[in-house]
């Protein structure tokens, strides 16, 4: 019975890892639609990011620099937000496939 488990345990792994090599190979689709509104947010977001990265970084201060550094976190999730999607990290797909095979 062991045997069973194991066997079935590592094709399921396997299975997976296969499944997110071939997803890997294919481009992203963006199946969500944005509105007008939304499009002109996210060209502002794009457009602030690009001028940041353009600057001269050498002659600002640690504060300053920290200041870009937050303001840049913040536009990524901003962004994220914007776009719509769902992510979900390595570790809470594991702990999701745990679980659903400890109720199974």
């Amino acid at each position: 019975m062991k045997k069973f488990i194991y066997t079935l345990a590592l094709i399921f792994s396997l299975g997976i890892s296969f499944n997110s090599v071939q997803a890997a190979d294919k481009p992203a689709k963006n199946t969500t639609e944005l509105t007008a509104e939304q499009a002109v947010k996210l060209e502002r977001i794009k457009t602030r990011v690009e001028e940041i990265r353009d600057m001269d970084k050498s002659n600002l201060t640690r504060a300053e620099r920290k200041a870009l550094r937050s303001e840049l976190r913040e536009l990524k999730s901003q962004a994220r937000a914007v776009s719509g999607g769902v992510y979900l990290s390595v570790g809470a797909i594991i702990i999701i496939i745990l679980l659903l095979i400890l109720i199974l």
